[in-house]
């Protein structure tokens, strides 16, 4: 037998919640529209895993809104046996559009964060060997942990800086943003003539060496010089 529903709010089911991230140093939070990452953007990641360092133009996958999650404790991913740690430099945008000039793309930009891209490397194995998408690998619950956000006002646009990642202590990643073969304003640009984007747009920029395993119970702890730190611990 079927329950009455409220339609009072011109909705057929409960709406879900709005995902937001903190903003540093004020009380009100960033709507998270969208979350697009880019793929391969550090020369030495592109070796690590197996790949030509060239420049070529940028790839992007996508998360969920809702794998976005603050930093703090996390359940264990299921259906892995090789969840992978990927720091990188978040971006948030403030306003959107439609083929950017590069020129004009910094003026999108709302502010930056730190931010994990937790990947199911063994189940990303499994679809590229068979030709799939790489979705599940990808964008599974809570797989994207995003410090608060520093606004532009307060930190500009950060172009160098060292970008690193501990798992219980010892260094796993080690960078500096200056390495990245697309920049943020041609990143920007480039999405721009894929997709109309979005305030509340997040964009992650690729992740630097030395990606690897997360057991259970282990602690992370990442850090980008003047955008801020982000730890997460896993539960074991």
């Amino acid at each position: 037998m079927h329950q009455a529903v409220d339609r009072s709010a011109g909705y057929a089911i409960t709406a879900p919640p709005i995902t937001t991230v903190a903003i540093a140093g004020a009380d009100a939070a960033f709507p998270v529209a969208r979350v697009y990452c880019v793929g391969r953007n550090y020369a030495e990641h592109s070796i690590e895993m197996g790949h030509d360092p060239d420049r070529e133009p940028p790839f992007f996958f996508m998360k969920p809104a809702d794998a976005v999650v603050p930093p703090g404790r996390l359940p264990f991913p299921t259906r892995t046996r090789e969840l992978h740690h990927e720091i990188e430099l978040v971006v948030a945008l403030g306003e959107g559009g439609r083929d950017i000039p590069e020129e004009q793309a910094l003026d999108h930009v709302f502010g930056y964060a730190v931010g994990l891209d937790m990947t199911r490397r063994d189940l990303q194995a499994v679809a590229k060997k068979a030709g799939r998408p790489w979705d599940m690998a990808k964008g599974f619950d809570q797989s994207a942990p995003t410090g608060s956000i520093r606004t532009v006002e307060d930190i500009g646009h950060p172009t160098k800086g060292a970008v690193w990642l501990r798992v219980n202590g010892e260094p796993r990643q080690e960078g500096d943003l200056d390495q990245q073969i697309w920049t943020v304003p041609e990143t920007i640009s480039y999405l721009s003539t894929l997709v109309t984007l979005r305030p509340g747009d997040l964009i992650m920029t690729g992740t630097p060496r030395g990606v690897g395993q997360v057991e259970p119970g282990d602690h992370l702890d990442g850090h980008i010089d003047s955008v801020g730190d982000l730890s997460v611990s896993y539960d074991s």
